[in-house]
């Protein structure tokens, strides 16, 4: 029998070899906690600029992860059940933006969808403006943060037997039919985890924001971006918008990890 790894002496080895990169982790958000906890929270929390910046964020974050769910599931069914050429390009072609580099990802919507961008010209000369609005914070959001529900999605729908969709079918089921009464219901813990995953770090997106939307006060700037000016001008708001987001993120993981990937760990162990 082979023993477990966490075992004997090689166990606590194991464990206090892990300990520095913890602590490293641990630290800097303990830190910031204390000293965002000494000042004044709810004078920073309810001057105009925070509330301007929580309000657009909750509502750019909530149209961008509907956006994402809404056209992202068409495209994760698509790669979860069917073959095509090109497909594995695709593949890159979604994932892409998730580990581009966010400046760079702010100056492709510039320049695809800025006044003079090979988009963005043609709306101009429509009337249409995106840049440097809230329409640019929600698109910026939306490009960074779709990746996580189409892949969540995706590898939810991927395990979900064909046979159902087939018996459904033959039972005489609509594609609409099948996939409402039974795709969704068997796979709605991986969507919910990704939608989740997508609304935390559309809360938090940066860098293409402020490249493409800019920093506004209560126009274009979010959370991330008041906190960065704050940083420069009023170090209490940024401590108290940086708590805000570590409980929003923290509690984004606790559904995701504790609630979400549970139930649906759940619904694949099930017997059909």
């Amino acid at each position: 029998m082979i023993p477990l790894p966490g075992k004997g002496r090689q166990g606590w080895t194991v464990g206090l070899l892990s300990l520095p990169l913890l602590a490293f982790l641990l630290i800097p958000i303990v830190a910031l906690v204390y000293r965002a906890s000494g000042g004044d929270i709810l004078a920073s929390l309810f001057s105009e600029t925070a509330l301007q910046a929580i309000q657009l964020s909750l509502t750019t974050t909530f149209i961008s992860t509907l956006l994402a769910i809404a056209f992202g599931t068409p495209l994760a069914y698509v790669m979860a059940r069917y073959r095509f050429p090109l497909k594995r390009w695709v593949d890159v072609l979604i994932d892409l933006p998730s580990i581009m580099p966010p400046a760079v990802a702010g100056l492709a919507l510039l320049m695809a969808f800025g006044r003079r961008g090979i988009v963005g010209s043609y709306l101009e000369a429509a009337g249409l403006q995106l840049a440097f609005t809230a329409i640019a914070v929600v698109l910026a959001q939306l490009f960074i943060s779709v990746p996580f529900y189409i892949r969540a999605a995706t590898l939810g729908f991927a395990g979900i037997e064909p046979e159902l969709e087939q018996a459904a079918a033959l039972d005489g089921a609509s594609g609409w039919e099948i996939f409402r009464y039974v795709v969704v219901p068997l796979s709605w813990s991986a969507m919910a985890s990704g939608a989740v995953t997508c609304w935390a770090r559309a809360l938090g997106e940066f860098g293409a924001t402020i490249i493409f939307a800019g920093n506004f006060p209560g126009r274009t700037q979010t959370m991330p971006l008041a906190i960065y000016i704050g940083f420069e001008i009023d170090l209490e708001l940024a401590l108290t918008l940086s708590l805000i987001l570590i409980i929003f993120s923290s509690l984004a993981l606790w559904l995701v990890k504790f609630i979400l990937q549970r139930d649906w760990g759940e619904v694949r162990s099930t017997p059909a």
